[in-house]
């Protein structure tokens, strides 16, 4: 793998300096000239980013990382705010993401994410294609996977794979660095082919651009990568030989001393392991350990997963009689004598990284034959339960939508496309998007009873659509469906034509198809990539970021269904490109949103909620109750910011996305979403509780009380956020009076953006 942070380091020094072609020097300009406008008008000291860069590297260099470099990047981006000098910010949050992340720090973590990404809007990257906004967006992204926020990583990650294609040469090593991460993240949810597919990807542009594979850190680790993925699918022979090439990199380029090494070593340990060579996995996981030690010192996850390994193996060693070399001997004389012998090995995500993928979250890889779980196996989807209520254990898939769309197309769809449309299998996106419980992943057992079974759509451009369009259809709708799922979660498709008898009895057939699911308002097949947007929508694509009121009519469920579920191949990346369009919602819109959010939490919670009840108006207090709590939820994930986190689903799934998303590290006000649940729980007895009816047969009093202070604590959170945002000033509680504060973040002249 790419040594990301060396890249990111030394271009965060050019970005700082400039950009050579000047695209970005009016932007940043103009973000820099807004914060020197300091309150006491005083001149900033400058923020030298160059001297910040060299002493960063000097702590590592002296492996001083672990006491030294927490506390001079806080002091840094102190010093580049009091400056004014927002290049140079965004310079060292992006160095702190990275420094948190090889720490395992990420709860902290969070809050230099969303800095960093509300730094990059206001200075006015995020509209371009700028590397400052790209690299921003793989950090982020590279934060939220190691956090294991797989669903904002991989929005983040498609978002920074738009931007690269447009602000990269070919060549440009921080592409691989980008293919790099995505496969850490496709190994981590269980797709291992495109893990593999990235990481072959990642290798052929690090070696294009090399001066020297055969003495390149980065090619090393990208075997070292490539190996332990390989490893996952149980591909030992190929494992054991990149593993191995690995090694041979570091001997040749005499880079054994590189903090780097140490993923090598653990990563070779690993295959070791599974070709149960347990006493080589000892030696090549204590030389790890070493590595680890002195580089980023025992207190990190790094040091105690890789221990974990060593123990594991030290088990092993023992229970299958291998003796155990004192600690430094085998290694040694094994990497004198070369890599075939004993050498050993770890994935590095970043160039901080060194933990190998597939202790994350167990010891070792299981190998055939052998008890234990392996994390990177398909398993069942806990989130469909065997049985519901009537369905019986025969009806139910025990595999959630997305999981039986990705077999689907994976086994069916794409083998049908290379054999019929073999000139057109580059140039068709493919997935699962739109209106469908499963598109959201919170399909259950009672979803399976309409419009539910192995689909996918299929994106085309208009010319190709004019081209293949209908016969593609065609052969789509006659595609076999039957399915089994064994015990382990594996979804196979039967070899059987449309219409053809069950394999087994235990083959699935799912077609319950609703009318609202066929003829125009189908939910798979293939599609016009403008279309399907404008079915969903209105739009082709995404109203452009000056058009306000277009925005303002497109609500927040209507954008949830156009950017929600999973995208499996985008080869010219024209489907991906609209979908970011109405994912990328424009600042001042979401402002002016926040603003009315805050409005209607201020009339319906704060104000006609307390004098609704004391009126004894039980249905008007019902209803100011439901106002209050979708404004709440909806504020929530406005603050969140639908970027990273997505829009609030349409008022079914409201609350499951609220929950999932408030379950998050990096949530910001994580804690209102049960809050508004208890709400609701209580609004029957405070609404119509009178005398004996309510909890416990004490009336609705104890209920209104507990509601209005709930309200009140709600109020509470929402202004400390907004406070921590700089989005106010205020400390007044009733919101109402908080509008003005974010309006005037609004940099729009636009009075539709504005309250009256």
């Amino acid at each position: 793998m790419v040594d990301e942070d060396a890249l990111l380091r030394q271009f965060a020094a050019q970005f700082a300096h400039g950009p050579e072609d000047g695209d970005d020097t009016d932007e940043v300009a103009a973000a820099q000239s807004a914060i020197d406008d300091d309150e006491n008008g005083e001149t900033p000291a400058d923020f030298d980013v160059d001297d910040f860069l060299k002493g960063l590297d000097d702590i590592f260099n002296r492996h001083a990382a672990s006491t030294e470099a927490g506390p001079y990047l806080e002091q840094a981006a102190v010093d580049a705010e009091n400056a004014g000098d927002a290049a140079g910010l965004l310079t060292v949050l992006n160095e702190t993401m990275g420094f948190y992340r090889s720490q395992g720090r990420h709860k902290e973590n969070q809050w230099i994410v969303q800095r960093a990404l509300e730094l990059a809007a206001r200075m006015g990257l995020t509209t371009g294609t700028s590397e400052a906004w790209a690299t921003t967006l793989i950090n982020c992204a590279t934060a939220m996977r190691a956090a294991k926020q797989y669903d904002q990583a991989k929005d983040l990650y498609h978002q920074a794979q738009d931007v690269c294609q447009r602000a990269f040469s070919p060549t440009d090593r921080r592409l691989a660095a980008l293919h790099n991460n995505l496969s850490m993240l496709y190994s981590e949810t269980d797709r291992l082919d495109k893990a593999e597919t990235e990481l072959r990807e990642a290798l052929r542009i690090i070696e294009a651009s090399s001066v020297n594979p055969d003495a390149d850190i980065d090619v090393a680790s990208s075997h070292t990568n490539l190996a332990l993925t390989l490893l996952a699918e149980r591909k030992l022979e190929g494992a054991h030989w990149h593993a191995a090439k690995a090694l041979e990199i570091y001997k040749t380029g005499h880079l054994e001393h590189s903090a780097h090494f140490a993923s090598a070593l653990a990563g070779f340990a690993q295959v070791c392991f599974a070709e149960k060579r347990y006493a080589d996995a000892v030696d090549g996981y204590r030389r790890a350990l070493k590595v680890i030690e002195e580089c980023y010192g025992r207190n990190t996850d790094y040091w105690h997963i890789t221990e974990e390994n060593l123990h594991e193996a030290e088990r092993q060693a023992e229970a299958h009689g291998e003796r155990i070399q004192p600690a430094g001997n085998t290694a040694d004389e094994a990497m004198e004598a070369g890599t075939d012998s004993a050498t050993i090995g770890m994935a590095d995500d970043t160039g901080l990284s060194a933990v190998d993928r597939t202790s994350e979250t167990s010891t070792h890889i299981p190998i055939d034959g052998e008890a234990g779980t392996n994390p990177l196996t398909e398993t069942v989807d806990e989130s469909a339960p065997a049985t519901a209520g009537d369905v019986t254990d025969s009806q139910v898939c025990p595999v959630s939508g997305l999981k039986l769309t990705r077999a689907f197309w994976t086994q069916v769809v794409r083998p049908m496309i290379e054999a019929k449309h073999p000139q057109y299998a580059g140039r068709i996106a493919a997935g699962l998007v739109g209106h469908g419980s499963e598109c959201y992943g919170f399909d259950d057992a009672y979803s399976q009873d309409h419009d539910f079974g192995p689909r996918c759509c299929l994106w085309l451009a208009d010319e190709d659509y004019a081209a293949i369009g209908d016969r593609l259809q065609a052969d789509y709708a006659a595609l076999p469906r039957d399915f089994t799922v064994d015990g382990q979660g594996h979804v196979t498709f039967a070899a059987t034509e449309t219409g053809g008898e069950p394999v087994t009895e235990a083959t699935r057939r799912f077609s319950p198809v609703t009318p609202r699911a066929q003829g125009t308002n189908r939910r798979d097949g293939v599609f016009r990539i403008g279309d399907f947007f404008t079915a969903i929508t209105g739009y082709p694509a995404a109203p452009a970021p000056t058009a306000a009121h277009e925005w303002l009519m497109l609500d927040e469920a209507t954008l949830a269904a156009a950017t929600n579920g999973e995208v499996f191949q985008d080869p010219t990346g024209m489907f991906s490109k609209t979908r970011q369009g109405f994912k990328d919602m424009p600042d001042d819109v979401r402002l002016a949103l926040i603003s009315k959010r805050l409005g209607m939490i201020a009339q319906a919670g704060q104000y006609n909620l307390p004098r609704s009840l004391k009126r004894g108006d039980a249905a008007a207090a019902w209803l100011s109750i439901r106002e209050f709590v979708n404004a709440t939820a909806s504020l929530v994930f406005l603050i969140n910011v639908p970027m990273v986190v997505g829009y609030m689903p349409y008022y079914k799934w409201q609350f499951a996305a609220l929950r999932k998303m408030s379950g998050s590290m990096f949530a910001l006000l994580p804690g209102v979403c049960g809050q508004l649940e208890t709400v609701m729980r209580l609004s029957s007895a405070a609404c119509y509780g009178g005398a004996g009816f309510g909890e416990g047969g004490k009336g609705s009093a104890p209920a209104i009380e507990q509601i209005n202070g709930i309200v009140e604590e709600i109020a509470q959170a929402i202004v400390k956020e907004l406070l921590r945002e700089h989005l106010t000033t205020s400390n007044e509680t009733f919101l109402e009076w908080q509008r003005p504060y974010v309006e005037d973040h609004i940099a729009s002249d636009d009075p539709i953006l504005k309250s009256l």
